[in-house]
């Protein structure tokens, strides 16, 4: 029997969360599902080249996201905050909010590590030591930092019922 290819009831969804919350894994979910281009917002900071990554200076990563919200259909999935992205949010139909709990986060940071390096997984970047320590700094960062910014920022989408909250794979 043919699979009906389900329409999507949200056109414009903005996914949510620390490093580890799922964010990625979702968003490629829902574009392969939903036939809906998928961008992460890290992809609009950071150009990627072979030699190293260069950040866009605020111009270039400005149009980078305009270009983007101002398409018919997309799926952005990050864990920025901060004022560049607001248009993306109000855009949204739908904003999710990945939040599980902290340990279920430095679960899947310390497995994506080990798949990287075994080149299980595929990543934007060069997984070094480094890199590694950061992302449970920016985990605790956005926890201290990045919730509670988002939820004070972006009080008027929550306002539209526009923001979900998922806390656990299950819902």
């Amino acid at each position: 029997m043919d699979q009906v290819q389900m329409k999507p009831i949200y056109k414009k969804i903005h996914i949510i969360g620390s490093v580890g919350s799922g964010k990625t894994t979702l968003a490629k979910y829902l574009s392969e599902r939903y036939n809906i281009p998928y961008y992460e917002l890290d992809n609009v900071v950071w150009e990627r080249h072979p030699s190293g990554d260069i950040r866009r200076d605020e111009k270039s990563r400005q149009n980078y996201i305009n270009s983007i919200v101002n398409s018919k259909h997309w799926i952005i999935e990050g864990a920025y905050t901060e004022k560049w992205v607001s248009n993306s949010f109000e855009q949204a139909d739908i904003i999710i909010f990945l939040n599980p709990k902290y340990s279920v986060r430095v679960y899947r940071i310390i497995q994506r590590f080990i798949k990287q390096k075994l080149r299980l997984e595929k990543s934007n970047y060069q997984p070094t030591f480094r890199i590694f320590i950061k992302m449970f700094k920016w985990n605790r960062y956005f926890d201290q930092v990045g919730k509670p910014d988002f939820f004070k920022k972006y009080n008027y989408v929550q306002n539209k019922n526009k923001v979900v909250v998922i806390n656990n794979s299950k819902e």
